[in-house]
């Protein structure tokens, strides 16, 4: 998946436009056809919105099951309204609120004789993940575990807890663990010059 920083800084212009429009008039913006053609692929992505160095709101779509600009657009009016974590995000706030983009590549099983090897076949920095067990799922963001300074071993336990499961639930047998890439594209301030991000 090649994407180069003028797509990058076009998502996140557009998903503030948006987030924007909807906040505003309570209407979904009407996008431009050619935005529409561009990103006419179907793709899992997340939009994360941050209110100086705190989470305010992230939503996203981590299988890639419907068009990029759709998903983008559900994305962006979801991290901003129905996060379950946070109240909604207000009109007035936006000028103190940065947004990044995360567009996935598509999550594959990771397979492995032995649970225990699960951190040989990841890498932060690289990877997002996905725990599936038999009550739920959680994921992560490949940023995540860079932000906070964690190994791959505890990037397995945090997902697990973000699935409900035990911080241990990655060595059962029965749970599956899935990997995806992400490009990352962040406003560097609120309404800001928009760069790729390096994990």
């Amino acid at each position: 998946m090649s994407f180069s920083d003028k797509d990058g800084e076009i998502l996140v212009k557009t998903a503030r436009s948006v987030v924007t429009e909807y906040l505003k008039t309570g209407k979904r913006l009407v996008l431009l056809e050619d935005f529409k053609s561009k990103f006419s692929y179907n793709s899992g992505v997340f939009v994360t919105l941050n209110k100086a160095e705190d989470l305010r709101g992230c939503i996203g779509f981590p299988t890639p099951e419907r068009k990029l600009y759709q998903s983008l657009v559900d994305a962006a009016i979801a991290s901003a309204t129905e996060d379950p974590r946070f109240p909604p995000v207000i009109y007035e706030e936006l000028s103190d609120i940065s947004f990044e983009i995360t567009v996935l590549t598509p999550p594959e099983e990771i397979s492995v004789e032995n649970t225990l090897e699960y951190p040989t076949k990841i890498r932060v920095g690289r990877d997002g993940l996905i725990v599936r067990w038999e009550f739920g799922s959680g994921l992560l963001l490949p940023q995540v575990p860079v932000e906070y300074d964690w190994n791959e071993e505890e990037f397995l336990n945090h997902t697990c807890e973000k699935a409900g499961a035990p911080q241990d639930c990655w060595k059962r047998k029965s749970t599956k663990i899935l990997k995806f890439e992400g490009i990352v594209f962040k406003e560097t301030s609120p309404n800001g010059k928009v760069t790729r991000i390096q994990l």
